[in-house]
């Protein structure tokens, strides 16, 4: 167990005293729940693909190091550094997701990956944590200063970012950036009438989205009559649901994960709410809504702009996520290829998270004086 004295003034006696512990031990607690999911769910679809039994287990395994590394490593810095680190990541993965335009590889009909020295990254998972803190910054020096063109600034990135999403396609992820600088541009200050002309841009977005893109329009359709079209993968994971119950049918015994496509990724909620049944699941629920609310409460008590906004956004955004995969897989929205933070398959998904949610333990560290 970890100790430290409260006259440490090491580095990380200074960060065992100022962090939110129940936040990190929420964190910690929902990638522990991540790795008992993965080596539930990932071995049969490593096995249809013809691969070793803890292929993505292994894989995953292998992250998770460097994940909660570059967690705890981020969560020791001050705003200042946090702030810095963002915009420069955030320009780094700006351009790697515009050159997917060009050199991605295109799987599932979008081109979101880039490939280097062996490795597969999805450039546009950085720019969500990243471009959380940049907006906040730019609302709060705009606040400041209203000769500063911050607003202006956060709406032309925006756009670049937006743009290059859609451009992919990536519409999820579009929606989620779109409504964390929403509510960042509300709570810094925005005008009545912009509130309802960006809600108005945001709604004919969707209604463009919906009559002109194929699969957005399928999905949707598909929602609202299942017989509409292909639900294979919603109808599974709300039979692995049922199968369930209360309890679970216990670790390992689940069958619909065997013909679940994506069981280890978008559908690995299913995976859980049949092993270890509702229970297990209101317990994941439980983890994510402490990590929300923690957030939103040590928001509520900061009197710096920057920190507030950047705060709210980074909540907003791991919440909304969890929130999207969960209402998918219980067929409460139309799906969406969103991973369940933490929890789901995927490198670029377990860093980026672990960037954000580093740089969201680090803003909420109890700091002397307000100090930046």
């Amino acid at each position: 167990m970890i100790s430290f004295s409260r006259v440490d003034t090491s580095i990380m006696g200074r960060w065992w005293w100022t962090v939110d512990r129940w936040l990190l031990a929420s964190l910690l607690l929902i990638v522990a729940v991540g790795a008992i999911l993965t080596l539930a769910a990932s071995p049969p679809v490593a096995a249809r693909l013809h691969l070793g039994t803890y292929h993505f287990a292994l894989r995953q395994f292998a992250y998770l190091p460097m994940a909660l590394a570059v967690m705890i490593g981020v969560s020791l810095m001050n705003p200042v550094m946090v702030r810095r680190l963002a915009t420069v990541t955030f320009c780094v993965f700006l351009i790697l997701t515009a050159s997917t335009h060009f050199l991605g590889a295109e799987i599932k009909g979008a081109a979101r990956w880039v490939s280097f020295a062996g490795f597969s990254i999805q450039p546009s998972e950085f720019l969500k944590p990243t471009f959380a803190v940049v907006a906040a910054w730019m609302f709060s020096e705009w606040r400041k200063d209203s000769s500063f063109p911050g607003h202006f600034i956060a709406i032309a990135l925006f756009a670049l970012v937006a743009g290059l999403l859609v451009t992919q396609p990536d519409f999820g992820m579009t929606a989620v950036i779109s409504a964390v600088w929403g509510i960042q541009f509300f709570l810094a200050g925005l005008p009545v009438f912009f509130v309802v002309l960006v809600a108005f841009v945001f709604m004919t977005g969707s209604m463009v989205a919906y009559m002109t893109v194929d699969h957005v329009k399928s999905r949707v359709d598909r929602f609202l009559d299942p017989t509409s079209g292909d639900s294979y993968q919603i109808t599974r994971s709300l039979e692995a649901f049922q199968n369930g119950g209360i309890f679970g049918t216990g670790p390992g015994e689940g069958e619909i994960k065997h013909v679940l496509p994506d069981a280890h990724t978008d559908f690995i909620f299913a995976v859980a709410g049949e092993e270890f049944g509702m229970i297990a699941c209101l317990f994941i629920i439980g983890l994510f809504a402490t990590v929300v609310l923690r957030g939103f409460a040590r928001m509520f008590r900061e009197d710096n702009l920057f920190v507030l906004l950047a705060v709210g956004g980074l909540v907003t955004q791991f919440g909304l996520q969890a929130v999207i995969n969960m209402a998918s897989t219980t067929h409460l929205m139309p799906t969406k290829g969103m991973t369940l933070p933490f929890i789901s398959y995927g490198g670029s998904s377990l860093l980026s998270l672990a960037l954000g949610m580093g740089m969201l333990l680090s803003l909420t560290r109890r700091r002397a004086g307000g100090d930046l």
